[in-house]
């Protein structure tokens, strides 16, 4: 029997019971998994919504709400979700070295999301100074073009691999 993965609204009830079999099916725990859902989705049913993620905190997955900022989010919903990131929308990012009104946004939602126990992505980085402003206000994860380009599994594998090769320590040598 063929296993349902449809998106209608309906599916959500079970969501976290179909990922679930997908882990085991592939054999990925649970907690090397982030599960991002956007605020405007979780924002517009919260009771549904809370009850779809804490199903799926209790598989162990980690949850992150996407595009925070954008969407009519609810600080008082927001602390009833059982999130462990907040992602802040790149339409912030990419006025953070330029703009002191956005910067001080960005750092009101990192000082917030920390207060909260949470941990913070700073999306659509591409310049230096973005990302140099990120560092000075304590952001854990930022990505964007000034890291890499999207690109299929061959590039992402290089990229890795090349991260990978430049950062790894020489392997020891034997003396015989």
């Amino acid at each position: 029997m063929q296993k349902s993965r449809g998106r209608s609204r309906g599916s959500q009830q079970d969501l976290a019971a179909q990922i679930g079999a997908i882990l085991i099916d592939v054999g990925i725990h649970p907690s090397s998994v982030n599960v991002e859902i956007t605020e405007t989705i979780a924002m517009a049913d919260p009771q549904r919504s809370g009850l779809a993620l804490s199903k799926l905190k209790a598989l162990g997955v980690h949850i992150s709400i996407d595009d925070f900022g954008t969407g009519y989010s609810s600080l008082s919903r927001l602390q009833g979700f059982p999130v462990d990131t907040l992602q802040i929308d790149r339409t912030f990012i990419s006025k953070i070295d330029i703009n002191s009104e956005t910067s001080e946004i960005v750092r009101i939602i990192i000082m917030l999301a920390h207060n909260l126990g949470l941990k913070v992505v700073a999306e659509g980085a591409e310049t230096a100074e973005q990302v140099s402003v990120l560092k000075q206000l304590k952001c854990e994860f930022v990505q964007g073009y000034f890291f890499a380009r999207p690109g299929d599994h061959a590039a992402a594998h290089a990229l890795l691999m090349s991260n990978y090769t430049a950062a790894a320590p020489p392997f020891p040598t034997a003396v015989v």
